[in-house]
């Protein structure tokens, strides 16, 4: 599986952006997904975790009540809604997969596929 997320760009405080991640190869449906940040300083923090059917979901707290993880296998893609946005939330985002029998982790080493990132803006 290869990973292309998308979505990114610049969005005010307080508004709303909608990332994609599209899979392609195999056996999506077998892979916990996820997303991560990476913000200006290096840090990185991960965000929000999905089981194989999107039964089960898991977020960081920095952005549990505001950012949404949702997939459909059907189109192997992998979304993260993401509102009430903050300045703080400006980084680069990643999708990130892994062929796992966890329901959902929140720990990047759990993951053994990282896509391309897509940059996120906000503007206060």
């Amino acid at each position: 599986v290869q990973l292309q997320a998308s979505g990114g760009g610049l969005a005010l405080a307080g508004g709303s952006l909608r990332l994609s991640c599209v899979a392609t190869g195999r056996d999506f449906d077998r892979y916990i997904m996820g997303w991560f940040r990476q913000a200006p300083d290096g840090e990185r923090e991960f965000l929000a975790s999905i089981s194989w059917k999107g039964a089960s979901a898991s977020f960081a707290d920095s952005v549990r009540g505001r950012f949404s993880i949702y997939r459909d296998n059907a189109k192997n893609t992998l979304y993260l809604m993401m509102s009430k946005l903050k300045p703080e939330d400006s980084a680069v985002y990643y999708c990130a997969a892994d062929r796992s029998l966890r329901q959902t982790s929140l720990t990047l080493r759990d993951y053994a596929l990282v896509g391309q990132g897509t940059q996120v803006t906000v503007s206060s």
